[in-house]
């Protein structure tokens, strides 16, 4: 490996900070020792920054501590950038409360009380003495109190811009960025997305020679399979026509991730009996979906990144902007979500493996969102009009046995859950899933912190108020997932747009390439008798016979040099539903690979290596690149 990018913090443990001599400008996110306070940027996209949140499952989480530098001593007015998260559900009581301390000294406003959208909420008046200074976030509730900056100035007129341009000019001027980012390298391909997909991807290029930038927006890699979301890895690999491809997989995944059912279907390879051999013997261990963290080996999947030179590993990176000429993407712009340091990766070739599409939706990629009709796509599981539903996204959560009884908190902000409308259960799986008629790009705030709404109102009631509370007195809530697990958003078109009837009638396509196996899952919402929106769901599954997907639905049809890998390729919402799996998802990634070795060989684009080198693409899909039987 080239090298792997881990920015350092700047200013005495915060890298987001500038001063100037009448004020400082904090960023959340860059204070060093971020204590039990946990990242989430999974809106930045539409706010315009990640953010600090307090995810403590009902007890305060330990203090983000920091320190920052003053020009001068005097008082200073103090804003901080936060909001009451359910203000929106609940009129009186916020659930996110915390206190900021200075110098030692705990302000007296309790913040996270401000309203339900974002905004700056008054400090007061503080003293700061010249040079060092201390800040401290003070959790007080544990329930996801949230804050994106901090504002200090002098000049008690000088209120900062709350949204949209003016405020993200305003950070810019105060953390003094560059107009013009630092090069972040020129590759043969960048990979935008370190998830199953995009790991794959990155891994099959740099193997058959090629010089590559993975850039991750998360501090680990795996996406949905990491030990953030734990989702785990479905869908058979080794499959006909292509047998070599999906040995990936094995190399990034671990007996953890599979299942028996799976370990079964495969039981003529040796993986495959080893996995069946600690499938019997230690059952507890191979959780699929919401298991303990070591299930997911977030370290495993880091490592095999590293093992390759040529692959320089870019983490905690966001992009956000693209350069393009023409119809070509030259470079990404992105920045460091810790220090905001911008950057630009240039590049021959780009994979978008965002999920969301959203290197594509920058370039201005044609794309799909939502259902489409069946006059539009002649599928019979195709909705009689087109509509915006989705496949949602699921926040998973357990608790564990406890030896003495355990207390949780009341949530009177919660979703407000009765004997006849609460689940009796001490796990949450895929099913615990929301946001199916939102957008799940522009509200997944929301649709998270609505599913948050229904984990803890119902472990609050049936923990605090049921009749059967004495079951849960020794359970703990040991885990609930602050990253929501996505399934569907933006599908970036290419040449061809894979259908239902492609699959359930075996269309073969002269370019078959990866195969899918997973039957046609697709998610609806259940019917909340609570009066709240839909937080749960139910999964009608077509099975089909396993169908080799053509390799024109990986690359997009007006990007010349994009392709994509992932949740966002080229089909219908109903086709979606068969290659969404993440080890099918890992096979895609191994296409890419090697058709972008080949461009890179052959000076030629996605499409060209479909009319002028389609045998060449075939050989090595028939090679494989993974390390068969690891």
């Amino acid at each position: 490996m080239r090298n792997i990018l881990l920015l350092s913090l700047l200013v005495s443990g915060l890298s987001g900070c500038c001063k100037t001599t009448d004020s400082i400008f904090i960023e959340a996110e860059s204070i060093g020792n971020k204590g039990g306070w946990v990242l989430d940027n999974q809106s930045t996209e539409v706010m315009g920054s990640p953010y600090l949140m307090a995810h403590g499952l009902g007890e305060a989480v330990e203090d983000a501590t920091g320190s920052f530098t003053s020009p001068n001593t005097g008082d200073y007015h103090l804003w901080v950038r936060t909001r009451d998260w359910t203000k929106q559900w609940h009129e009186t009581a916020a659930a996110g409360k915390f206190n900021l301390a200075v110098n030692n000294s705990t302000l007296p406003t309790i913040f996270g009380t401000n309203g339900g959208d974002w905004s700056w909420q008054a400090g007061g008046i503080i003293s700061l003495k010249e040079g060092v200074n201390t800040i401290a976030l003070e959790d007080i509730t544990g329930f996801n109190g949230r804050i994106d900056a901090v504002y200090f100035t002098t000049d008690h007129d000088d209120v900062p811009p709350n949204q949209g341009s003016e405020l993200k000019e305003f950070r810019r001027q105060k953390l003094n960025i560059a107009n013009k980012p630092t090069d972040g390298g020129e590759y043969d391909l960048v990979v935008i997305g370190g998830g199953i997909g995009g790991c794959a991807t990155a891994i099959a290029a740099a193997r058959k020679g090629l010089s590559v930038a993975l850039i991750h927006n998360r501090s680990v890699l795996g996406g949905n399979n990491s030990s953030e979301v734990r989702v785990g890895l479905s869908g058979l690999i080794s499959q006909q026509p292509y047998i070599n491809l999906g040995n990936i997989m094995d190399e990034l995944g671990g007996i953890g991730y599979w299942n028996n059912v799976e370990a079964k279907a495969n039981t003529t390879s040796e993986r495959s009996k080893q996995i069946l051999a600690v499938l019997k013997t230690n059952p507890e261990k191979l959780e699929h979906n919401a298991g303990v963290a070591s299930n997911y080996e977030d370290d495993k999947k880091l490592n095999l990144i590293k093992k390759h030179d040529n692959i320089t590993l870019f983490i905690n990176t966001n992009i956000d902007g693209v350069v393009m000429d023409n119809d070509n993407i030259v470079s990404v712009l992105g920045s460091h979500i810790e220090s905001s340091e911008e950057f630009a990766f240039s590049g021959d070739l780009f994979v978008d493996c965002t999920g969301d599409g959203t290197v594509g939706a920058l370039a201005g990629a044609d794309y799909m969102i939502g259902r489409e009709s069946k006059a539009q796509t002649g599928e019979e599981s195709a909705p009689e009009v087109a509509d915006s539903l989705t496949m949602g996204a699921s926040v998973q959560w357990y608790s564990e046995d406890e030896s003495t009884p355990s207390t949780f908190a009341s949530t009177p902000w919660a979703i407000n859950f009765t004997e006849e409308t609460c689940h009796f259960i001490s796990r949450g799986d895929w099913d615990w899933e929301a946001g199916m008629m939102q957008n799940q790009i522009t509200e997944m705030e929301a649709i998270r912190d609505h599913a948050l709404r229904a984990v803890f109102g119902n472990w609050d009631y049936i923990k605090n108020k049921s009749q059967k509370s004495n079951k849960y007195s020794n359970k703990k809530l040991a885990w609930v997932a602050y990253i929501g697990g996505k399934r569907e958003s933006r599908r970036l078109i290419g040449d061809i747009v894979l259908t239902e009837q492609d699959i359930m009638d075996q269309k073969v396509y002269d370019d078959a390439s990866f195969t899918t196996t997973w039957g046609m899952d697709l998610h609806y919402p259940v019917k909340s008798f609570t009066g709240e929106d839909p937080y749960r769901s139910y999964a009608d599954i077509k099975e089909h016979k396993p169908y080799a997907v053509p390799y024109r639905t990986l690359y997009s049809r007006n990007i010349s040099n994009l392709f994509m890998v992932g949740r966002n390729v080229s089909v219908t919402h109903v086709a979606l539903g068969t290659v969404r799996v993440m080890r099918t998802i890992g096979m895609m990634g191994e296409v890419v690979g090697l058709a972008a070795s080949i461009c890179v060989e052959n000076n030629t684009t996605p499409r060209g290596v479909y009319s002028e080198h389609l045998p060449e693409l075939k050989k090595l899909m028939t090679e494989g690149i993974g390390v068969l039987g690891f």
